[in-house]
Formats: structure tokens, sequence, C-alpha cells
């Protein structure tokens, strides 16, 4: 790997944000697109640029229409962008569809979210939580997993490198094995974790919980420390 090569790699990764407003959105109480951005700076991304599509519905290949996705894909290359993240829930085959034309990656919302969550996360319940949520949430996105492998790594298949070559359906049947084994173990520490906390609750009945809620940087430490 070069020196530039290796320097970019260290970069923020480099984003376009893409929102869909449809019928009724007008009336949102801020920009849109203005959450999404916050977000994905706190997820440590460069916002470079967006793009807004007003649809009547949504498609339900690609989310937004073809000649916008084909846009999009443009901007990416013109741009040297590294990710698309999306304002909206996408299912894994609008994902791996929109890949295919953007030719760069593609999250959508709750993707992010849970990204910022892995960071973010303190407790052992948190960390449980979290990793039970994306472990779900990449369940049925594991032959899009394999796809970006290929393509980082010179490609799968008869023509691939030693030891990547024709992971196949075997492969894949062995990582949703592996994976069930892992939600499974996650969902019983979950189990445990809340009974050892009702356990301690019991003896705090007496006492009321107060929670700060809100973004990164909004001041909820200020408060908590002058509280």
């Amino acid at each position: 790997m070069t020196d530039v090569a290796r320097d970019r790699n260290l970069e923020a990764e480099r984003a376009i944000l893409v929102g869909v407003i449809r019928p009724g959105d007008e009336k949102l109480y801020e920009p849109p697109l203005a959450e999404l951005t916050r977000l994905a700076e706190t997820a440590g991304a460069e916002v470079v640029t967006t793009t807004i599509q007003k649809l009547g519905a949504v498609k339900s290949g690609t989310f937004i229409g073809r000649g916008k996705a084909e846009e999009v894909a443009e901007t990416c290359a013109g741009l040297d962008l590294d990710v698309v993240i999306f304002d909206h829930d996408l299912s894994p085959a609008q994902v791996r569809k929109l890949e295919k034309i953007v030719k760069c990656k593609v999250v959508d919302r709750s993707e992010l979210i849970l990204d910022i969550f892995a960071t973010r996360a303190q407790t052992r319940q948190s960390r449980v939580q979290v990793e039970l949520a994306q472990l779900e949430y990449l369940r049925p996105r594991l032959k899009r997993m394999w796809t970006h492998l290929s393509r980082h790594e010179g490609g799968v298949g008869k023509k691939g490198p030693i030891g990547l070559r024709g992971p196949g359906e075997k492969q894949l049947e062995v990582d949703r094995r592996l994976m069930q084994k892992r939600i499974d173990a996650l969902k019983r520490e979950i189990k445990t974790i809340e009974r050892q906390h009702h356990t301690r609750a019991s003896g705090r009945r007496d006492y009321f919980q107060v929670s700060l809620v809100g973004y990164t940087n909004a001041g909820k430490s200020t408060l908590l420390s002058a509280l």
C-alpha cells in the first residue's frame, strides 16, 4: 500500500446524503437532511454533498428513481466519494441494487445509527444490546457483505485470490449458523443482565431515576455536572 493510499484510509469517509420528500413531508420543523448531517458527522463521516428527490411513492427496487440513482453514481465518481447515506431504511435488496448502480457503499439510516451506538456504548448491557441489534440487522444482508469482500479483496469465484475463491452458498450458510448462535448467546446474556439489574433495583425502591437525552455535544454532561 502506498503512503497516499494509507493516508486516504485514515481520513473520514466522504459521503453524499440522500433524502426523499413525500407528500406531507413539506411541514418539517427543520431543513431536510439536517438531522442526518449531524448523525453522519457524529459517525465520523465527511458530508461532501447532499441530494433530495420529491416522490409520490418510493420505488420498490431502488427506493429513489432510477435516474436519481444514476445521478448519485455520477456524483460519487466525480467527487471520489466513499459512501452513500440514505435518510430512510432500505431493504437488503434495495441496498444491493443501489450499490450496483452507484459503485460504492450504501448505508441506510438504521445502519448509521447502530454504528454510532456501537462507538458510544459504555456499559456491558449497552454493548450487548448494540451487538445484538447489529447482528439482527446484518443477518439478511450477509450476501451483500460477501459482495463487499469480493470487491475489496480482488473478487471471489474461480478468478479470485487463493483462499477467497468460491465461498458460495455453503459459506453463507455457515456464516448464518454462526451468527444465529451468537444472537442466541447475546439474548441469554441480556436476560442474565436484566435479572441482575432487577435484583439491584429491588434495593432502590425508595429512589427515582432521571435520564438526560440529547444529541452529541448538546450539553448533557455539562448539565449533569451542574446538577
